[in-house]
């Protein structure tokens, strides 16, 4: 790394942590009406981040919340990376089991604890501190980037399509970087190079018109609460497999390969049974627990309500009940498909004697970057470095990020996952935390990629299409 550089990390150590500080004070809780103005506080910050800095930057309306968009072009010939993250934040409830306010940034045992920490204001943060100190002792960047900070992601990303779309032109480059993931282990640094994809969706089954006396009733009409018991058990078999009909007919296998890799990487699973406070684990036969969390297709249900649910008893058979189910799929299954088969099936299981309604809400499918890719390799190299460690675990992520599809589908990009924080960060929970020296060694690893892609481009194994010239 650049002594400079590395320097001026050093020296600025403090300062990027009350900076962060600063940007975590600001309740930019995108799903609440209330906090608009806090959302364009938000944006303003990011955007000072990068005007100040030289960057060309604008502060961009959607029919939403605002993106931040900023760029640096002026290393011709180098690699163009485009850096995506998100200022909106989940919700704070429920405050009371807040150790600390969550709008009030407060260091503990090691960690800033704040709403937003890791997810996603203190990792994007990572990626614009580094090019700081690139520019502010250089005076240049090894690459050219390109940084596109919204404010929706927390409720679906809903205008950002529109302005992928609309500055397609503008926007190529030859990577992306998204930094909304976490690490394998404590000191265990990762690259997830795969997510599953998702669809989701709720059913309600409707009996009577209205709530009945059960004692008057019951037993001469249909419960709908019994017969949503009946479709959702209808959706396993005994082995731990989805019934839906095609539901595995285009799931790639896994190859020995990964399985071993996935061995490799020592999870424990006394340890993953410890921390969620379960007796055994479950799920599909003949997968080991990782494998089931990274690599399998899934359907489980989120939630599912009816009938009287308060203290005490109370003798009726319900008008209705609901149930919400997710499907967790994998590389080659199309969530549109399979959100159709859902549907079918689940209609050929309910009784005549039930209305059955379905809403489908939203899908993308999985994503899977080559692990040999020399990105990957770029990448692996600077996190080494930051971290002091012989080895980048190499994982995927059972969740889902539908923006890694989006950059592929409108801008043809593959994108690089480099998550700094740790899954116990208790990401959307109370006591929301990222440890500070992660922080600054996620800062350090992402000045050393723009370095380590910046060499790549000697290399004639790598493509230039979408290179500045």
């Amino acid at each position: 790394m650049n002594d400079q550089v590395n320097h001026y990390l050093e020296q600025n150590a403090d300062r990027f942590v009350d900076e962060l500080k600063e940007f975590l004070r600001i309740p930019t809780v995108s799903a609440d009406p209330a906090c608009k103005p806090h959302m364009t506080r938000g944006a303003e910050f990011v955007y000072r981040q990068f005007s100040n800095l030289g960057f060309q930057a604008e502060i961009v309306p959607t029919a939403g919340h605002p993106i931040v968009y900023a760029e640096w072009l002026k290393s011709p010939g180098a690699p163009t990376v485009m850096v995506y993250g998100h200022y909106d934040v989940q919700p704070a409830d429920p405050l009371d089991l807040w150790t600390t306010p969550p709008f009030e940034p407060t260091l503990r045992n090691g960690c800033l604890y704040a709403r937003g920490a890791t997810d996603d204001k203190g990792q994007v943060f990572t990626h614009i501190k580094s090019a700081e100190s690139w520019l502010r002792t250089l005076g240049k960047l090894p690459v050219n980037l390109k940084y596109v900070i919204e404010g929706e992601e927390e409720v679906g990303s809903r205008n950002l399509e529109d302005f992928l779309n609309a500055r397609k032109k503008r926007l190529q480059c030859d990577v992306a970087v998204v930094s909304d993931t976490s690490q394998y282990g404590p000191g265990q640094p990762a690259i997830t190079y795969g997510l599953r994809g998702i669809l989701a969706v709720e059913v309600t089954v409707t009996g009577p018109k209205k709530d009945l006396h059960s004692g008057v009733f019951g037993g001469s009409v249909a419960n709908p609460a019994s017969g949503l018991a009946k479709l959702i058990a209808s959706l396993h078999d005994e082995r731990g497999r989805v019934r839906i009909p095609g539901f595995y007919d285009a799931v790639t296998p896994l190859t020995e390969t990964e399985r071993q890799q996935f061995r490799d990487l020592g999870f424990d699973e006394a340890a993953f049974k410890a921390e969620l406070g379960i007796a055994e684990v479950a799920g599909e036969e003949g997968f080991s627990t990782q494998e089931r969390r990274w690599a399998r297709p899934t359907c489980e249900v989120n939630g599912m309500f009816g009938g009287y649910t308060g203290a005490g008893p109370k003798t009726i058979v319900p008008s209705k009940a609901t149930v919400k189910l997710t499907c967790r799929l994998v590389p080659s299954q199309d969530p549109v498909v399979l959100t159709d088969a859902l549907h079918k099936y689940l209609k050929s299981q309910c009784p005549p004697s039930l209305k059955f309604e379905f809403t489908s809400y939203h899908g993308c499918p999985a994503f899977v970057f080559d692990p040999n890719s020399p990105y990957i390799e770029a990448a692996s190299e600077a996190i080494r470095e930051a971290w002091g460690v012989d080895r980048v675990r190499l994982i995927r992520e059972g969740g889902s990020i539908p923006v890694v599809q989006t950059f592929k589908d409108v801008l043809g990009l593959d994108t690089l996952l480099l998550g700094w924080g740790q899954n116990t960060d208790n990401l959307h929970s109370p006591d929301e935390h990222f440890s500070v020296a992660d922080f600054h060694r996620g800062i350090k690893a992402s000045a050393i990629l723009w370095q380590k892609l910046a060499e790549m481009s000697h290399s004639p194994s790598v493509g230039t299409a979408n290179r500045i010239c």
